[in-house]
């Protein structure tokens, strides 16, 4: 039996609340390897940090695996957050822990040096989509391809919207509102997203900033920015709602206050996050990648809106033409597999 353990933070993804001290020292290690492990660096690595998600450690490694368990499997968030020595010691590990548990691993959102090394380890590995990025520094909304934002931008404001920045426990109870709102239009069976999308509260928000939208004293959505660490460090917006049938250019507006303040305080980087089956092109996939699975991603970029909406999502990210797409991978513990894939999503809460 390998030596291991496992750090787990009290949420959703739990059964039973952790003890406050277990949970502080889960949210220091992680916290701790994904700031100081710049070459892993991931735009989406501080999703690490959500209640619910576990991180495996290793004695005498320095880093963690942020994972959750969907079923027979270990759903991976990236690769390790670990020391470049540690690195592939603390992934050995992690498979082996799994294997002892007759469990296997997939990983999604690895970056490309992450995909390449679980590709020399026997892992099938297969692009999954891309993360966007703007560069603060470059970025302006003039000129006539912005014409149309800044027309909805400027709708919203004349509308009454105010942007602030707030604590969410100030608004805990309007957050409430808009989530609802925001999840009833979206069917009777539709499910809040987790693991790889952000959240609010926990002992990892006073990291976090949100913003809020009102109109009228009412607020009306919210965006909510993690930090990003590593040569792009900045801030990702992470987690957005907003009421049904409200003023249009809202989620706009909120965001280009945002970049103004961002980029005041001397930010450099804003990243949108990942989108699966985005960004696909052939030139990124690894020696050894399934050529059926990677099929599956092209037909689910066109057909996989049930799924996922990643047309309306990358129409969103495309808007504030962002930087070439970063490829994202997943990693398959043997043979591509869509049992597998489907317990990402399982992992998510997307069924």
């Amino acid at each position: 039996m390998s030596s291991a353990h496992t750090l787990e933070k009290a949420g959703p993804g739990n059964s039973a609340p952790a003890p406050a001290a277990h949970e502080s020292a889960a949210h220091d290690t992680v916290l701790h390897a994904i700031r100081t492990h710049t070459q892993a660096e991931h735009p989406s690595a501080f999703l690490a940090m959500s209640r619910g998600t576990s991180a495996f450690t290793a004695p005498g490694l320095d880093g963690v695996i942020a994972y959750r368990r969907a079923g027979r499997y270990l759903v991976q968030l990236g690769g390790p957050f670990a020391a470049p020595q540690s690195y592939l010691p603390l992934l050995d590990r992690f498979v082996a822990h799994a294997h002892e548990q007759d469990l296997r691993v997939v990983g999604a959102q690895l970056q490309r040096h992450d995909a390449q090394a679980y590709a020399e380890r026997g892992f099938t590995v297969n692009q999954f989509g891309s993360s966007w990025v703007v560069h603060l520094p470059d970025f302006t909304l003039r000129g006539t391809r912005f014409m149309r934002m800044r027309n909805k931008i400027s709708r919203a404001f004349r509308n009454g919207l105010q942007v602030s920045e707030v604590s969410p426990d100030d608004v805990s109870g309007a957050i409430r509102d808009i989530d609802a709102a925001w999840l009833g239009s979206k069917g009777d069976e539709a499910r809040p997203l987790e693991f790889l999308v952000g959240e609010l509260g926990g002992t990892a928000q006073e990291h976090r900033r949100l913003f809020v939208g009102t109109i009228d004293s009412r607020p009306v959505g919210y965006i909510s920015y993690s930090p990003v660490y590593g040569e792009r460090a900045g801030w990702m917006h992470d987690l957005s709602r907003r009421i049904p049938d409200g003023s249009p250019g809202l989620m706009e507006a909120i965001n280009s206050h945002v970049i103004d303040v961002l980029r005041d305080e001397g930010a450099t980087w804003l990243h949108f996050g990942f989108t699966p089956f985005t960004g696909l092109d052939h030139g990124n996939e690894m020696p050894g990648h399934s050529a059926s699975f990677q099929w599956l991603m092209h037909f689910l970029w066109d057909q996989g809106a049930a799924l996922y909406p990643a047309q309306t999502q990358l129409a969103y990210k495309e808007k504030w033409a962002p930087q070439d797409p970063i490829p994202e991978y997943v990693a398959f513990d043997g043979p591509a597999s869509v049992a597998a894939f489907a317990h990402i999503f399982r992992a998510c809460n997307a069924f």
